[in-house]
């Protein structure tokens, strides 16, 4: 076998066990990020502890501390998953979108995670309540890059006629406000609907009123 023949077969016999290895990880860190996030959720930051999250993602303390090292990298790593997924429904946004669209796709997508996931804007709801200690940074520099671009695109769209708003800031709080309050809220809101939880039509009924709203306000009916 040739010196070139040897490098190709060691190649192919480890690609495989390195997509092995990634999958492993990714797989792994999925389950200790869900661990995480009810185990804070449940007992706060201080309450929680290394062990508890082991156990609910049913991994050993070591691997758990092998990939997040300690609590409060895994907190903080917990923190930016929520926002990074939030924020994606806004990711394509651009000066030549359709406003009806972006905006349409982005109360729907934040109502669907409301109701999908309420425990991630618990915690989060706990962190800013708390003075967002973990998140201050990321805040003032990655979120608030975000909501810039974000929000001179808007600006530019109220320009051209698009839109009917022209203080776009004041249009996201309202739809973070309004969204994000069937999760943070929801023991309030199902008490109200004379119910013990959310159904499936719940989440319907809040989108076939809230995106309607939304849209006359910004002069998109």
């Amino acid at each position: 076998m040739t010196q070139n023949n040897q490098k190709v077969n060691m190649l192919s016999t480890d690609a495989p066990s390195h997509r092995s290895q990634q999958t492993t990880r990714a797989h792994n860190q999925a389950l200790i990020l869900a661990a995480a996030e009810e185990e804070f959720v449940l007992q706060s930051f201080r309450g929680a502890t290394m062990q508890g999250i082991a156990d609910r993602a049913g991994l050993p303390k070591a691997n758990v501390h092998y990939y997040f090292k300690n609590k409060k990298n895994l907190y903080k790593a917990v923190l930016r998953s929520i926002i990074q997924e939030w924020n994606e429904g806004l990711v394509t946004m651009t000066v030549d979108s359709d406003p009806k669209t972006v905006i349409e796709k982005f109360v729907r997508t934040k109502l669907h995670q409301a109701f999908v996931n309420p425990n991630r804007h618990k915690l989060f709801a706990l962190e800013v309540i708390g003075g967002a200690p973990h998140l201050h940074d990321f805040m003032s520099t990655t979120m608030k890059a975000w909501v810039h671009d974000k929000t001179q695109v808007m600006r530019e769209w109220h320009k051209q006629g698009k839109i009917a708003i022209d203080d776009p800031l004041q249009l996201l709080i309202l739809i973070w406000a309004t969204t994000q309050r069937y999760a943070e809220f929801e023991i309030e809101i199902v008490g109200l609907m004379d119910k013990a939880t959310y159904d499936a039509e719940d989440e319907a009924r809040a989108s076939e009123f809230l995106v309607p709203f939304i849209l006359r306000g910004c002069g998109l009916e």
